[in-house]
C-alpha cells in the first residue's frame, strides 16, 4: 500500500470528507430554499438553478467512486445507442444486486452530463431528511407513500409535472424493489411459480405497476428506456465503506436502448413486457458469469472533471474556516463554539462509522418506492415490503394473499 492508499484508509480523512459533505450540503439546501422565490416568477429558471445546486451535493458521492477509489466503469452497448446517451430524456432500469448500485447509476448519469437533473422514485419519508432528501424535494423528485390509494393521484401528478422539464433527465428505477439476496430470491420464485411466471436465477420478480405508471405518465416526454444490467469483475461485492477506503473496483454495465414506442401502453401488456425484459436480463447475467463480459462493444466513457472540481472547491472553501473556528474555540473557550464544533464532529463521526447503514437506508428508500403499488398498506416489514415482508411469514397462505393483492 502506497502513501496515498494509506491516507485514504485513515479515519481522519473519512471524517473530513463527511464533514465537508454535511456542511456543504446544508449550505446548498439553504440556497435551494432561497430559490423558491423564483418559482412564481420563472419556473423553468428555478428548475435549471436547482439542477446545478443538486449537482453540488450528488457529485461529491460520485467523486468518491470515480476519483477517490478510482473505480473504472466499462459500458457494453451498441455504438449507435451510445451516441444518444445524454442527448435525450430516458427511463433507466437498473438491477439491484449490490450495495453501491445506486451510486453506479449516478456515475452513469455523470458520465453523460445528466447527474444534476437525475430523478428517482423515493419514499416520502426521505423528503424530510437533510442533504439528499431536501435536495430531492427542491429537484421535484417523485415521492410516494406505501398506500396506492393516496399515490394514485399524487405520483401520477408528480410525474406529469416533469413533462415540461427544461433539462434532459434520466429517471432511475429499481423495478425489483429490494436488493437481491438468496432468501428473498427463494420467496420471489415461489411467487413466480404460483403465478405461472418463468423463474429467474439472478433477479427477483420485477414490480410492474410503478413502471407502467411511469411509462404512461412520461410517454412523449422520454424517448427511450435504458435497460441497464450491472456486474463487477472477479465476483467482487463492493461496499460504500470499501469505496471510502479507496478500494478500486471495476464495474461492467450492459445498456440496451429501447425506444419508448416499442413498449405497450396498456398496463397488462406493459407488465408482461417487463417480465420478458427481466428474463432477458437474467440471460445476460448468466452469460456474464460464464464469460466475464456482456454482449456489445466495450466502451469506457471518459470521466468528467467537474465532480472532482466541485469537491475540491467545497473542501478548500470550508477547511480554512473550520481550522480558524477550531483555533478560535481553543483560544476563547466559548461554550457556544465548543458545542457547535462538538455537534459537527459527532455528525461527521456518525456518518463515517455508519456509512454502510446510510447506504442501506438510501438504497432502500429508492428501491422500496417502486414496489408500493403492489402491496397493501397493512403489510410492513423493515427489510422489504414486496418480498422480504414474506420472508418472515413464508407459507402458501401468505403467498396466495400476495398474489391476490397483485391482481
Amino acid at each position: 500500500m502506497g502513501i496515498l492508499g494509506f491516507l485514504k484508509s485513515q479515519f481522519l480523512c473519512h471524517l473530513i470528507i463527511c464533514c465537508v459533505f454535511i456542511v456543504s450540503g446544508l449550505i446548498v439546501n439553504l440556497l435551494q430554499l432561497c430559490t423558491l422565490v423564483l418559482w412564481p416568477i420563472n419556473k423553468q429558471f428555478y428548475r435549471k438553478v436547482n439542477c446545478k445546486l443538486a449537482y453540488c451535493i450528488s457529485s461529491q458521492l460520485v467523486m468518491l467512486l470515480e476519483w477517490w477509489s478510482g473505480t473504472e466503469c466499462t459500458i457494453y452497448t451498441d455504438q449507435e445507442n451510445y451516441k444518444q446517451f445524454g442527448k435525450e430524456s430516458a427511463i433507466v432500469i437498473l438491477n439491484h444486486n449490490f450495495e453501491i448500485d445506486f451510486l453506479c447509476g449516478w456515475t452513469f448519469c455523470e458520465r453523460f452530463g445528466v447527474l444534476g437533473s437525475a430523478k428517482v422514485l423515493a419514499k416520502k419519508e426521505l423528503a424530510y431528511v437533510p442533504l439528499i432528501g431536501w435536495m430531492w424535494y427542491f429537484l421535484e423528485i417523485v415521492f410516494c407513500t406505501r398506500k396506492w390509494e393516496q399515490d394514485r393521484i399524487t405520483v401520477v401528478q408528480s410525474l406529469r409535472n416533469l413533462r415540461d422539464y427544461p433539462e434532459k433527465f434520466w429517471l432511475l428505477l429499481h423495478c425489483e424493489g429490494t436488493r437481491f439476496t438468496e432468501k428473498k430470491h427463494e420467496i420471489s420464485m415461489q411467487v413466480a411459480e404460483a403465478k405461472g411466471l418463468p423463474k429467474l436465477k439472478h433477479h427477483l420478480l420485477p414490480r410492474t405497476k410503478g413502471f407502467s405508471i411511469t411509462v404512461q405518465s412520461l410517454r412523449n416526454v422520454v424517448t427511450a428506456v435504458y435497460d441497464s444490467t450491472l456486474n463487477f469483475r472477479n465476483h467482487e461485492n463492493p461496499t460504500l465503506l470499501g469505496v471510502l477506503n479507496g478500494k478500486k473496483y471495476h464495474a461492467d454495465l450492459y445498456v440496451r436502448r429501447i425506444p419508448l414506442e416499442n413498449i405497450p401502453e396498456e398496463e397488462a401488456e406493459c407488465a408482461a413486457w417487463l417480465h420478458r425484459l427481466y428474463q432477458e436480463k437474467d440471460a445476460f447475467q448468466e452469460e456474464y458469469y460464464k464469460t466475464g463480459k456482456f454482449p456489445g462493444t466495450a466502451i469506457v466513457p471518459p470521466r468528467r472533471p467537474w465532480s472532482l472540481v466541485n469537491c475540491l472547491f467545497w473542501t478548500s472553501l470550508l477547511l480554512y474556516p473550520c481550522f480558524t473556528f477550531l483555533v478560535s474555540m481553543i483560544s476563547e473557550g466559548s461554550s457556544v463554539t465548543l458545542i457547535s464544533f462538538t455537534l459537527l464532529l459527532v455528525a461527521g463521526t456518525f456518518c463515517t462509522v455508519n456509512i454502510n447503514s446510510v447506504a442501506d437506508y438510501m438504497s432502500g428508500c429508492l428501491s422500496h418506492s417502486i414496489c408500493i403499488y403492489s402491496i397493501k398498506s397493512h403489510i410492513r416489514h423493515p427489510v422489504d415490503w414486496g418480498i422480504g415482508g414474506y420472508v418472515k411469514k413464508k407459507n402458501h397462505l401468505y403467498i396466495h394473499k400476495y398474489i391476490s393483492e397483485q391482481k
